[in-house]
């Protein structure tokens, strides 16, 4: 089956991750025809004024993000932000263009087989890595080899875990054979969690490859300071004639977001993400400072401990769903750059299916929790970033779940931090963890991604995301059903009913789905946000 086929058939619902650019983040699903236009989200429009071009000596970027990178080991990372910073190191087979449309990279051409078990891949010659070693299908075969072993215990190995067998079919023909039929394992393919490592690197460094970032990118490594910065500098070697066009970036690390915006207006950094949304309205078109957003399939939820008291009792769950106001946390946190989340998955992602919203019903809630015996509510604590916004973000929860009786002490983690918190858990009964504020995006374009790492029973940490801890038998088989079928239609409905079913059962308060908010100075162009919140730099150019 040819590439062109196969992709009409199982990836359509990329299509749908591409519309919702032409406009804000909505709530309502996005069809596959590419005639409709999204729904705004009703955020006010950021002024675009023109203005003269700021002056910017050199050409070296320096970006302040809201956290600290937590790896650059691709293969052993969850975090969006850090992928970020591996793209300007690492690139994979395939990977997604600023639509989300996926695009060949290291491989030129690809071909599925007809019953989505066996993909091979054609590679591009005279590409090298940054050691100087060579890529080739034998590079490829030693990267997915290392993922797909469950005895690395790396973090994205329930991507790649259903390879059983990969060949180097000759210099510059890779094939990979699947245990079962998986309809999306393309987009497996383009996640950032498959981009290549030098397998000298690999082989010299092992563990300690995340301290050796080593890959076939425009940039290459030159140091990493976890709690300051990260650098890289250009690939004088990169494949891609052109690129890259500016000769390093620098990446800090500034949680406070009123100190973020002050390195861009006085210019001692050029580009910031996420810019704070209460300040876009009055900062865009000044100082030589551009804001935009897009939307995006970022979700944000509170994930509620289900093997703990009172968190096990499913009424409990709901009572907290139906006491939040959804619609006043996306005005007060977000200023109203998103939607309002209504299911699991946000509207972006292949097979999405609407769920009934949770109303704002604070007698509903207290109702919910004098039956299951907390009449007088109860005390808790909420982890979460330390960055101003996830603080933000938790206290007006705090002030939420106060009225009907909640105490909630909120505890905000650097991003190290609160990782091991949650990653060096064993055993899920050991596990501290309460309320958790946290956000996700499907970085493959499709339900499955958007699903099993959270909410599925093998993923509970140190497996991977489950921070709910939650398990259900039916949703785990439905779950399981949707990943070893090639038919989208069956796809669908099985994704429907987990979506369903999980929403019921509520191991999260779903929250909302975010708007992508960036800032920068007008010299630069080039740098943008994809819409799974992650950064590309590739084609970064300053004007002068």
């Amino acid at each position: 089956m040819t590439k062109r086929k196969y992709l009409a058939t199982v990836l359509i619902g990329l299509m749908t991750v591409s519309l919702t650019l032409a406009g804000c983040s909505t709530s309502k699903p996005v069809s596959s025809d590419a005639s409709q236009k999204p729904v705004s989200s009703g955020a006010p429009e950021i002024k675009k004024e023109a203005q003269t071009l700021a002056k910017k000596e050199g050409n070296k970027l320096t970006i302040a993000v809201a956290d600290n990178f937590i790896s650059m080991d691709p293969h052993d990372t969850n975090d969006t932000l850090s992928g970020s910073a591996q793209a300007t190191m690492f690139e994979g087979l395939l990977g997604f263009d600023k639509d989300m449309k996926m695009i060949p990279v290291l491989a030129e051409s690809y071909e599925a087989s007809a019953d989505a078990k066996v993909f091979t891949f054609k590679l591009r010659k005279g590409v090298k890595f940054h050691d100087g070693t060579p890529f080739n299908a034998d590079a490829a075969k030693a990267n997915f080899d290392r993922v797909s072993n469950p005895d690395n215990k790396l973090k994205r190995y329930s991507l790649f875990a259903l390879i059983v067998k990969t060949e180097a079919v000759d210099e510059y023909t890779f094939r990979v054979t699947l245990k079962e039929p998986f309809g999306a394992m393309l987009n497996n393919f383009a996640h950032p969690a498959a981009r290549i490592i030098s397998p000298k690197a690999l082989a010299t460094y092992g563990k300690d490859v995340s301290k050796h970032p080593i890959g076939t990118g425009p940039f290459k490594f030159v140091e990493w300071d976890p709690s300051d910065h990260l650098m890289v500098e250009k690939n004088p070697d990169y494949w891609q004639k052109g690129l890259p066009k500016v000769d390093g970036i620098k990446f800090k690390p500034v949680p406070e977001n009123g100190s973020r915006v002050a390195m861009l207006q006085t210019g001692e950094v050029d580009f910031i993400y996420p810019f704070p949304s209460d300040q876009a309205q009055a900062i865009s078109g000044k100082d030589g400072i551009v804001v935009e957003n897009k939307p995006s399939i970022i979700a944000r939820y509170v994930a509620m401990n289900t093997t703990k008291k009172p968190f096990n009792d499913v009424r409990v769950r709901q009572a907290i769903n139906y006491a939040i106001n959804k619609e006043a946390f996306l005005k007060v946190v977000f200023r109203g750059y998103g939607s309002v989340l209504d299911s699991i998955i946000p509207p972006g992602l292949q097979f999405y299916s609407k769920q009934t919203p949770y109303a704002y019903n604070l007698e509903k809630a207290k109702q919910l929790l004098k039956e299951a015996g907390y009449e007088n509510g109860f005390e808790t604590q909420i982890w979460g970033a330390n960055n101003s916004t996830a603080m933000k973000a938790m206290e007006f929860l705090q002030q939420q779940l106060a009225q009907v009786g909640i105490k909630v002490k909120v505890v905000p983690m650097e991003s190290g931090t609160l990782s091991s918190k949650i990653w060096n858990v064993k055993d899920p009964k050991d596990a501290e963890i309460e309320l958790y504020y946290g956000g996700w995006s499907s970085s493959t374009g499709d339900a499955d991604w958007g699903i099993r790492p959270l909410l599925a029973g093998e993923s509970v940490p140190p497996k991977s995301y489950n921070t709910a801890y939650y398990t259900n038998e039916k949703a785990d088989q439905l779950i399981s059903a949707g990943l070893n079928t090639a038919d989208p239609e069956k796809r669908k409905a099985t994704y429907a009913e987990v979506q369903k079913m999980i929403w019921q059962d509520a191991p999260w308060a779903g929250l909302i789905v975010e708007d992508t908010l960036a800032g920068r100075k007008n010299y630069l162009d080039g740098v943008y946000l994809i819409p799974d919140g992650a950064l590309s730099v590739k084609e970064a150019e300053i004007k002068h």
